[in-house]
């Protein structure tokens, strides 16, 4: 068996930037197993398949380690593979997930996503936690499907090291750490050790978490977050009621076949 793979950079303008994904179309579902070992052959922090029917396309996403319930940059990937590989013709597609419903549309700007918005509410921080950021003490401790962690400033976000084996014991999918920023609105890096993901480059799915907060912190509907990982990348962002909407480019960069 032969399978097409597309390595893509999503919310990025050129090779080497965003975050990669691996895509691959599929004309029937194989077993899990088989999907999870591509995943973890792959390495990427996100492999997404996807099978397309004539009403539908039905999307879902792997780690190295398992399957996740959402993903923004592998879904942005999607995207990109069907309108540029595929001749998807639709101004929208219409992905079923299983976090429901996800629409991308294509425009100047890119590609946008509506993505169900989650409000990260204040908690008192596990221990694990706390002892991950070492000396560093937080501004604030919230969590949604993920823990999410206020720092003081956008120097405390970029020099963070933490203790990732203290993370990876968490319950949670995973930490993001944010502050406030000048040249964009907020900055964040996203830290998954228990699904195999240090740090990952761009975290689409954590700016549905992070739209919200800040846009109730700076009174701002639209923002633009900057992912502080090592590749970086701009993300921006609406929100709109219980929904946020992600913009971002795509681009190839290697285009394959897998053998089964």
């Amino acid at each position: 068996m032969k399978i097409k793979i597309y390595q893509v950079d999503a919310f990025a303008s050129c090779v080497f930037e965003g975050n990669p994904a691996a895509v691959c179309p599929l004309d029937e579902w194989l077993d899990d197993e088989i999907l999870q070992k591509i995943a973890e052959e792959n390495n990427l922090s996100e492999t997404a398949f996807f099978v397309c029917s004539p009403l539908e396309v039905q999307l879902r996403w792997f780690t190295p380690r398992e399957e996740v319930d959402l993903c923004g940059h592998a879904t942005l990937a999607a995207a990109h593979v069907l309108y540029k590989h595929l001749g998807f013709k639709s101004p929208q597609v219409k992905f079923q997930t299983k976090s429901g419903e996800l629409i991308v549309t294509k425009n100047e700007s890119g590609f946008s996503m509506d993505f169900p918005a989650s409000y990260p509410e204040i908690i008192d921080a596990p221990s694990d936690l706390l002892a991950g950021l070492g000396e560093i003490v937080p501004k604030q401790v919230m969590a949604s499907f993920d823990y999410v962690i206020v720092l003081d400033s956008e120097e405390d976000v970029k020099h963070l090291k933490p203790d990732l084996s203290m993370w990876s014991k968490l319950d949670l999918r995973g930490v993001v750490v944010t502050a406030a920023a000048n040249k964009v609105d907020f900055v964040s890096r996203c830290f998954f050790p228990k699904l195999g993901v240090d740090e990952d480059p761009i975290t689409g799915s954590a700016h549905c978490e992070l739209t919200p907060y800040w846009s109730s912190q700076l009174n701002l509907p639209s923002l633009k977050g900057r992912q502080l990982s090592k590749r970086s990348g701009i993300v921006s962002c609406e929100l709109r009621g219980e929904r946020v909407i992600l913009t971002g480019n795509a681009v190839d960069y290697m285009a394959g076949e897998i053998f089964i």
